[in-house]
């Protein structure tokens, strides 16, 4: 009888065991999985997020990213859509200039036989910009390139005093999703440049309006800092850079 007891004490022990088995591995969930975690360099498109705004948050070129995540002009991007901030590893990195033609590589020639040479066109010289200054006030900041976050000047004034665009262009982002720069505006100027005025009290254009140089796009104001001012920057193929080698002498 008792030898009966210590059988059926086990078989309970065995059977509990097992049942504390089945419910730990019904919750595990494997690590990396993409409902628990983002990869690194990796940001996920929250509602308001443009491809110019997440590239000018992470100081890259919006082309390069396009090009990582292969998106084309217009560079149209979805809520929860994930972005490469990151060559793709699987790409190797070729051992000369890249062409500047997008065409798919050809075969290599065979043996003994010399494959007819393919003439490049040269990529057309963008016209050079003529810069003018987005607002009449002193200069409050000058430019750090050691500073941490946002990279440009900062201009003084008073509220509703006007604001204009430093040189024609388009308008690539008008919002207030950036933190840190309150209302602000970028216009893509060429290929090569963009700018960005930052705490607006008013915008006056919308994404994807042409403007002229020195056209009024905004008025200024305080949003997202605690005095009155623009934040003016400049970059070029996505990195910031010094405005007052830009702008003209005043």
């Amino acid at each position: 009888m008792r030898g009966r007891r210590v059988q059926f004490a086990l078989i309970v022990v065995l059977w509990l065991a097992a049942l504390t088995g089945c419910s730990t591995s019904s919750v595990h969930t494997t690590p990396g999985s993409p409902s628990q975690r983002t990869s690194p360099g990796v940001h996920v498109v929250k509602r308001g997020d443009t491809l110019f705004s997440i590239a000018w948050q992470q100081g890259l070129d919006y082309q390069k990213v396009a090009g990582w995540n292969g998106i084309r002009p217009p560079y149209t991007i979805y809520p929860g859509q994930k972005i490469r901030l990151y060559p793709p590893n699987r790409i190797p990195r070729p051992a000369s200039p890249p062409a500047t033609s997008t065409s798919e590589p050809q075969p290599a020639a065979p043996p003994g036989i010399t494959a007819p040479a393919k003439s490049t066109p040269a990529p057309s010289p963008e016209a050079p910009i003529s810069w003018q200054w987005p607002a009449s006030g002193p200069i409050l900041r000058n430019f750090d390139g050691a500073a941490s976050g946002k990279k440009g000047i900062s201009i003084g004034g008073t509220h509703g005093n006007q604001i204009r665009a430093a040189a024609a262009g388009r308008v690539v982002y008008a919002g207030s999703g950036l933190v840190g720069y309150g209302r602000l505006i970028i216009i893509k100027h060429n290929n090569t440049y963009l700018s960005a005025y930052g705490h607006n009290r008013d915008m006056l254009v919308q994404e994807g309006a042409e403007v002229r140089a020195g056209q009024v796009i905004a008025s200024m104001g305080s949003s997202g800092t605690n005095r009155i001012q623009l934040h003016f920057e400049i970059r070029r193929d996505g990195k910031p850079v010094d405005p007052l080698r830009y702008l003209p002498r005043r």
